[in-house]
């Protein structure tokens, strides 16, 4: 399998692909090169598979548990996320405190991503959980700081405190819509929610760092709207969480300019806490996959995820950001872990050609993390 030999032009980095071979070789910038910290992969659905008896297998093709297997390649931050109550019963706060206790005892460090909804929420829908579906916008203040600080001192007493956590996921018009929705250009609710969740925050841990996320890696517009609108509103947050995926958001330079005008802008460091790619087009089980799409000269094959994931990190090292987070590379196709929490068995995985382990458990061993 061939990659085409492509990278967009990134300021101050100059690239060399040596033929025929793909090595990736970058010049050093004027100044010190700025290093990853963050080096993580959101591993939500892991548990789940390993419950289902899924084996995985490392770079040597030894059984081994896939968190040990992330870990060598360079990984050393683990997102979970929080749903208040699936009903799949997988990825609530009871769950979280059990497999925090695993990325703990690994020497990983975590980040809690709180969608604030009993299922997924993202740019395109902010559903409350059932148990706030009527409250007002004065009780879900309450909701969110009780919610965030219930989970935070939980993982705290059991010494798992967190690292990091998002309050909300993906929020690029808001959250808990329809009262913390982003509307005419009003962001006084959303602000009003997002304040609670970072005192709450605080408030169990004053060393733990707060992110704000957002998928709005695909427009510089779209960023400067929403996070000047918050910050206009008084907000407080730690650290810029955004979402860049290619095939979605543009190429390269589009991810250099979100990252350097982010964090220029707000004076916040910056990570990209999700990001993957197709290691190919085919689909293992009944679920049509999110995406078949490729990047501009790259195809889906190992050898072409694992340059994207390079130069997503390169990118984002030479725009000054901190962190790389790939987005469920453990989550294979298996029957009874499918996407719809609500009903578990009886959907399939839309992610199997974008995890980092193939449907067979197989490590793609060109994936790694680096500072």
């Amino acid at each position: 399998m061939k990659v085409q030999k492509r990278l967009a032009a990134i300021a101050t980095v100059a690239v060399v692909l040596a033929a025929p071979a793909l090595a990736l070789t970058i010049a050093p910038p004027a100044q010190a090169a700025n290093s990853l910290t963050m080096l993580g992969a959101d591993v939500s659905s892991l548990q789940r598979s390993l419950d289902l008896g899924v084996k995985y297998y490392n770079a040597s093709g030894a059984q081994a548990n896939p968190l040990d297997t992330l870990k060598t390649a360079g990984m050393n931050y683990a997102r979970l996320r929080v749903w208040n109550n699936p009903a799949s019963g997988y990825n609530n706060q009871a769950k979280l405190l059990t497999d925090a206790k695993t990325v703990k005892g690994k020497g990983l460090k975590l980040m809690v991503d709180l969608h604030y909804s009993d299922t997924w929420a993202d740019p395109g829908k902010q559903y409350k959980p059932a148990a706030w579906a009527s409250h007002t916008i004065t009780q879900l203040q309450t909701d969110v700081y009780n919610f965030t600080y219930d989970t935070c001192t939980k993982l705290k007493a059991q010494g798992t405190t967190p690292d990091s956590v998002q309050i909300g996921n993906e929020i690029n018009v808001g959250m808990l819509w329809n009262e913390g929705k982003v509307l005419n250009n009003d962001f006084t609710n959303v602000s009003l929610l997002l304040k609670q969740g970072y005192n709450a925050v605080k408030a169990c841990s004053s060393s733990t760092q707060v992110i704000i996320h957002t998928a709005d890696a695909d427009s510089v517009g779209n960023l400067q709207w929403f996070y000047d609108g918050i910050k206009a509103k008084g907000v407080s947050w730690d650290i810029t969480g955004l979402s860049y995926y290619c095939m979605w958001h543009g190429d390269l330079n589009q991810l250099y300019s979100a990252v350097t005008t982010a964090k220029s802008r707000y004076g916040k460091p910056v990570a990209i806490v999700e990001t993957a790619y197709p290691f190919t087009t085919a689909n293992a089980d009944s679920e049509a996959n999110s995406t078949n799409g490729t990047c501009n000269g790259f195809d889906a094959s190992w050898v072409s995820q694992a340059t994207m994931f390079q130069y997503v990190q390169n990118t984002v090292r030479n725009a000054g950001g901190i962190g790389v987070f790939w987005w469920e590379p453990t989550w294979t196709a298996v029957k009874g872990n499918g996407w719809d929490p609500a009903n578990i068995n009886g959907t399939g995985n839309q992610w199997d050609n974008m995890a980092v382990f193939d449907w067979n458990g197989k490590f793609n061993t060109g994936i790694s993390w680096k500072p």
